[in-house]
Order: structure tokens, then sequence, then C-alpha cells
């Protein structure tokens, strides 16, 4: 019995006879190195067997290069534009992508509908890679770029088992050095503002926290803990529910420099002296870190150099996939002011 059947077949039906995705089957047909052997042969076999002919204008337009790379960023401009982070990690893919004479295109993904949109955007062809940045646990995308046949590198990762290639920081690093630092001043009631715990970033400077308070030999408490958003207003709201719950507080590590800023704002209303009564410790070492009174001790990332390497190494897979996802750690640093 013949494997043809009536009808021209779709690119869904050749994934589904190859037991691949759409994607898969997209690269292959258009030539790209990013394909196993097996799967570009069991591809090759779906594509006999149900007579599937391209449509060799799309695959013209998927051969072309438009020497544009997207960088994703699913926040809202509020945020985008008031954290340091952010800047410094756009100036870093910048100035890559310019030695590179490539084109940034920045997008903000803020609801599904525009998640959707940016989707068939790439499926057009428009970029030759994608760049995201503050990707939550639940978020799809990354996936769905990858499925599509595009290269992508994220900063940070969902997961401790990211499949997708990423650029991260050592934050499970930043916790402990925060807290083995506020120890070694003498402080033994050590609080924490988390980020967003459904991102990896929040949770793994918790388990940074919590690891630091073992090895210091201070008991774990769950009072002292309280779930920040990496902003101001966030890291204020957090600062006053630690406080409602354990006024004898002597020491916060704040996962973000912005967040703590929002809880020194806090300590100063209710008549906390910083350090003298409660040591302030944040991460990123921004701008924010510097101008803060007192100065802010922070752990820091090399934000600007997590762009440029996220961008090298996008540029590198768009030019030949690599055998399996990359991972690539930048070490942090503990830069110590006078709010500790």
């Amino acid at each position: 019995m013949s494997g043809r059947q009536s009808g021209r077949p779709t690119l869904e039906q050749v994934a589904a006879r190859a037991g691949v995705g759409r994607g898969t089957v997209s690269r292959v047909i258009n030539g790209s190195p990013r394909v196993s052997e097996r799967t570009r042969t069991a591809v090759d076999r779906a594509v006999a067997e149900l007579g599937y002919v391209p449509n060799q204008a799309a695959r013209a337009l998927a051969g072309s290069r438009t020497d544009a790379i997207a960088l994703v960023i699913p926040e809202a401009e509020a945020r985008l534009f008031a954290e340091p982070y952010f800047l410094d990690l756009m100036r870093g893919v910048g100035a890559e992508l310019a030695e590179a004479d490539k084109q940034l295109l920045l997008t903000l993904v803020r609801s599904e509908r525009e998640r959707r949109r940016f989707e068939q955007y790439l499926a057009a062809q428009r970029v030759d890679g994608v760049l995201l940045a503050s990707v939550h646990g639940d978020d799809p995308l990354p996936d769905r770029v990858r499925d599509l046949g595009l290269p992508v590198v994220m900063n940070g990762r969902r997961t401790e088992a990211e499949p997708v290639p990423y650029v991260d920081s050592d934050n499970i690093g930043a916790g402990r050095a925060a807290v083995a630092h506020l120890a070694g001043r003498g402080r033994s009631r050590v609080a924490t503002v988390t980020g967003p715990l459904d991102m990896y970033v929040a949770r793994a400077r918790l388990g940074g926290y919590r690891a630091g308070l073992a090895e210091a030999g201070l008991p774990p408490d769950e009072a002292l803990v309280e779930a920040g958003d990496f902003t101001e207003e966030g890291g204020r709201r957090a600062m006053r529910l630690l406080l409602d719950r354990r006024p004898d507080l002597d020491a916060v590590f704040a996962a973000s420099d912005v967040m703590a800023a929002g809880a020194r704002g806090v300590l100063r209303e209710a008549g906390r002296r910083v350090p003298e009564d409660v040591a302030l410790v944040g991460v990123d070492d921004s701008p924010v870190a510097r101008l803060m009174d007192p100065p802010l001790t922070s752990v820091r990332q090399p934000i600007e150099e997590m762009g440029r390497s996220m961008a090298r190494m996008l540029l590198q897979d768009i030019a030949r996939a690599p055998e399996e996802p990359r991972r690539h750690v930048l070490p942090t640093e503990l830069v110590v002011r006078a709010s500790s």
C-alpha cells in the first residue's frame, strides 16, 4: 500500500509522520545545519512517503538573512526603563550586535495577544534569531521560537534543567555571599526580600540565602522571608510585612538593588538606622546602589557582559548549530559599602 495520499500534504502532516515538530521539518527543508543526521533522515523519508512539495517562494524567503536580531522583554515599559538592569543588558547586546553589523529590534511582549502577534512576526522570517530576557517559569515563548526553527538564547533560565541555550549569573552564589557577609558582621536575624518565585533567578537567590544561613549556623525562619517583584514598591511592601512579623530583624538581603531601595525607605520611616540597626544588602551593583544613603552593599553581576555573551552565543548559533544547547554562567562579586 502506498504511503502517498490524495490532496497536497502539509508541513504539519510531514512533521507528524516523522515524529518531530513543524519547526524541525522547516529547518530540514531549508537546509539548516541545526538538525541531527538521524532527524534529517526521518524528515526526508516522511517527505518522500507523503509526496510533500515545499513552497519555493517560502523556501527562498527562509533561506535569506535579515541581519536583524530581536531582543524580547516580557515586561511593561514602566519597569523596563525604571530598572538599570535592563538598560545595562541592552547596552551589552547592542554593542556586540553593532560590531557584527546586525540590527537590534527591541520588542516588549506584555500580553497573550502580543505574544501571538510576535510569533506570527517570527514565522514570517523577519529576524535571524531571538534573545529573551526576564522570562517567567511558565512562559512558552522560548519553546515556540525554537519550534519555528529560529536560534534563541535566554538571559537567565526558567528551571535548573533549562533546555534552551542561556547566559546567566551565579544567583545561588549571590545569596550565599550576601548572607555570609552579614553573618560575619554579627547579624543573626537575617531577612530576605525575594523576587517573584515563578522566576528561577528569584528561587536561586532564595536558595543561596538559605544555604548561607546553614553555613553560618543560623536557624531558618520562614517569618524572615517575604516575596517581592523586583520593583521598588515591591521592596517597600515586603519590608513592611517583614517588620510587622519580625520587628527584631537586624539584616535584610534584598534580591535586587531596586527592592533594597524600597526596603531602605520603609526602614527609615520606621526609625531604623542603616546599618546600625538593620544592615542591608542588594544585588546588581547598579547606580541605585552607589547613590543610596548610605551607599548600598551589593552583589555585582556582570550585566553588560551577560548581554554581550548572549549576543555572541546567538550569532554563533545562527552561523552553525551547536551539538547541544549551551549554558554559560558568569561569576558574581560582593561589593561592600556603608549599608552593612
